[in-house]
C-alpha cells in the first residue's frame, strides 16, 4: 500500500527536467570541457559552433541558460547576445554567461553587460565557481518563470490577463448567481482606420494595446473586470448588466475613443470599435458559467465586421446577425 501511495505521489509531482544549457563555442576542447563539467553536475547540454547556429538552436530549444564565447567565427558573441534577446526573445531572466580567452577586460565586460549578458568570464574558468553560479542563475530563472506563469496581471496594460480574467469571471459569476442578477461579457477590438503598416509594426501594436487598455479602464465601472485577451482584443465582464447594458458598454468605449484619436505617422486616425457580447438576465438560471460567457462573446466578435462612418458593429452570440448601433 505504501509503495502504491509513493508511486501516486511521484506521478502527481513529476521530477522536473534537468536544466538545459546551450554551449556556443567553436573551440572543441573548451566546448567539450564545459559540456563534461555541466553534464556531471546534472545539466543537459546542447552545442552550437557558430553565432548563427547558436541563435537557431536557442530559438528551437529555449534553453534555461547560455554559455557563449565572445569570439564566434561568423558574428561576434556580443551580436549573438543581442540577437538572442531581440530575435529569439530570450527574456532577461534567462542567464547568458560569456567567456573569453585570457583575462576579461573591464571594457569588454561592460560591453557584454550592455548587450544583455549576465556575466563575462575569462579563461581559465573556475569549474566549481561556474557550477555554483549556474545553479543559482537557473534556479532564479525558473522561479521567475513560475511567477510569470501564475501571474494574473498583463504587464503591457496593467489589466487582467487571460488567467486573471477567468478567475475573476468565476468570482463575479458566483456572486451574480447568489443575487439572481444579470451578467454580461463584451469582447472588443479596433476596427476602421488602422493602417496595415501599424498592425505589422511591433511598436505600433504595443502603442495600440496600451491605448485600448486605457480606454477600457476609463470607460468601465469599478465593479467590472477588464482584461487583455491577447493581441488587440479586450474583454469586459460586467455584473448587473443585461443585453442593453452590454451595448451601452460598447457605446461608452466608442465615445472615449472619439474623444482621443490616435496618431500614426504624424496623422490622427479615428479608430472604431467592433464588439461581440453575450449576456443573461438571471445568472442563477444560466446554463453556462461566466468563463463560457466570455468565450461566447469572443465567438460573437468573429461575426462582427467593421462598419463605415461613425457606426458601431456589434454581434450578439444569440443573434447570428449583426446589430448596428448609431
Amino acid at each position: 500500500m505504501r509503495k502504491a501511495i509513493d508511486n501516486s505521489l511521484a506521478s502527481a509531482h513529476p521530477t522536473p527536467p534537468p536544466p538545459l544549457v546551450l554551449v556556443a563555442n567553436d573551440q572543441e576542447w573548451s566546448a567539450r570541457t564545459l559540456e563534461s563539467v555541466l553534464g556531471q553536475a546534472g545539466f543537459a547540454v546542447v552545442r552550437a559552433y557558430t553565432g548563427r547556429q547558436a541563435v537557431d538552436v536557442a530559438r528551437r530549444t529555449q534553453p534555461d541558460a547560455v554559455i557563449l564565447d565572445v569570439g564566434m567565427p561568423d558574428i561576434s558573441g556580443i551580436e549573438v547576445v543581442q540577437l538572442l534577446r531581440s530575435e529569439v526573445g530570450l527574456s532577461q531572466s534567462t542567464p547568458i554567461v560569456m567567456t573569453t580567452a585570457g583575462p576579461a577586460s573591464r571594457a569588454l565586460r561592460l560591453e557584454a553587460l550592455r548587450a544583455g549578458a549576465w556575466e563575462l568570464l575569462g579563461e581559465p574558468i573556475d569549474s566549481e565557481a561556474l557550477l555554483l553560479k549556474m545553479g543559482a542563475y537557473v534556479q532564479s530563472k525558473r522561479e521567475i518563470d513560475h511567477v510569470r506563469a501564475s501571474a494574473v496581471i498583463d504587464p503591457a496594460t496593467g489589466l487582467y490577463n487571460v488567467r486573471g480574467l477567468a478567475r475573476r469571471a468565476k468570482e463575479i459569476g458566483a456572486d451574480a448567481a447568489r443575487r439572481h442578477s444579470a451578467l454580461a461579457c463584451v469582447v472588443v477590438s479596433p476596427a476602421g482606420d488602422v493602417p496595415e503598416s501599424a498592425l505589422s509594426n511591433p511598436e505600433d501594436v504595443s502603442r495600440i494595446v496600451s491605448y485600448l487598455g486605457e480606454v477600457c479602464r476609463e470607460s468601465t465601472r469599478t465593479s467590472d473586470a477588464v482584461g487583455h485577451l491577447g493581441h488587440l482584443e479586450f474583454a469586459i465582464i460586467a455584473p448587473a448588466s443585461d443585453m442593453a447594458g452590454a451595448l451601452r458598454i460598447v457605446e461608452r468605449l466608442q465615445e472615449s475613443i472619439d474623444a482621443r484619436p490616435l496618431m500614426f505617422a504624424g496623422e490622427f486616425r479615428q479608430l472604431k470599435v467592433r464588439a461581440g457580447y453575450s449576456a443573461v438576465s438571471d445568472f442563477a438560471d444560466s446554463t453556462v458559467d461566466a468563463v463560457e460567457l466570455m468565450l461566447r462573446a469572443a465567438t460573437a466578435l468573429r461575426h462582427a465586421r467593421p462598419a463605415e462612418g461613425k457606426e458601431l458593429t456589434v454581434a450578439a452570440f444569440d443573434d447570428v446577425g449583426v446589430r448596428t448601433v448609431k
